[in-house]
């Protein structure tokens, strides 16, 4: 039996992007969605008691009177600016030294031993440590924030350094690139996916020593708040601060994935 033309075209289903994340606008939202209207309906129907979970409707409204008082953006304006200015301040420096200790034997033997020392310490018990180094004011808020990134930025950067595939740097020496050439145009962007992952971890620590240090000695900001309304038993208020925190993280998240997109455009 002789096959037609027609029969032999057939279309090849391209399989290379095997493992690739699909994307699936929407499930996401829908699942927040649906856990708000069974908060709701649970603390509605009294399934859910009111001492142990503030009703989603009556949190809503609880943002409405932040943001028509003001005081939404006076708590948010402090909390975003130290979280900034920490963050920006100990990645820069965790990604500058965990390249180092990726490319020089000497800052690796010099300097993995102290990261691997300071590393485990919770940098929330460092806080009083940090109030009397640096005051009760913005710059141990800073410090402390920093200091919580400095530490997994080093460790991740310098093992996404060490995970570069080092057949394409013999294939760079191999043509007769420089080691500046080699490092910025092989290494870096082949590090970059490890360095991105590690940094979104860091931004959540930095959001949590956000809170920590906003908790003692800052008259506004989200942590404040969010101890004001513990301390008076103010559910709405206080869920309201976790809902900024966590819209925060999203926030955040978000800034790494556009950066990645932008960034990591030559992966297929």
């Amino acid at each position: 039996m002789v096959k037609t033309a027609q029969s032999e075209a057939r279309e090849v289903v391209f399989r290379g992007g095997g493992f690739q994340p699909g994307t699936r606008r929407g499930v996401g939202l829908a699942v927040f969605v649906v856990l708000i209207l069974l908060a709701e309906w649970g603390t509605r129907s009294g399934f859910i008691s009111a001492l142990t979970l503030p009703r989603p409707s009556d949190v809503l409204l609880t943002f409405q009177e932040l943001y028509q008082s003001g005081m939404l953006f006076k708590h948010l304006v402090p909390s975003l600016t130290r979280l900034l200015v920490g963050a920006l301040i100990g990645a820069s420096l965790g990604i500058g030294v965990g390249i180092l200790i990726g490319l020089f034997s000497l800052a690796r033997a010099g300097l993995v031993p102290l990261v691997a020392a300071i590393f485990p310490i919770p940098k929330i018990a460092l806080l009083p440590l940090f109030v009397i180094w640096f005051g009760i004011d913005e710059a141990s808020k800073y410090a402390l924030i920093a200091f919580g990134t400095f530490t997994p930025t080093v460790v991740a950067t310098y093992a996404a350094v060490d995970n570069v595939d080092r057949v394409l740097i013999r294939m760079g020496q191999s043509f007769g690139l420089g080691w500046w050439s080699i490092v910025s145009k092989i290494v870096v962007p082949g590090a970059m996916p490890g360095i991105l992952s590690g940094l979104r971890i860091s931004l959540t620590i930095a959001i949590i020593l956000l809170v920590a240090a906003e908790m003692l000695g800052a008259e506004y900001g989200i942590g404040a708040y969010i101890l004001q309304a513990g301390s008076l038993y103010d559910l709405e208020r206080l869920f309201a601060g976790v809902v900024i925190l966590s819209l925060l993280g999203v926030a955040v998240s978000s800034v790494v994935a556009a950066v990645e997109r932008r960034v990591l455009r030559w992966r297929v």
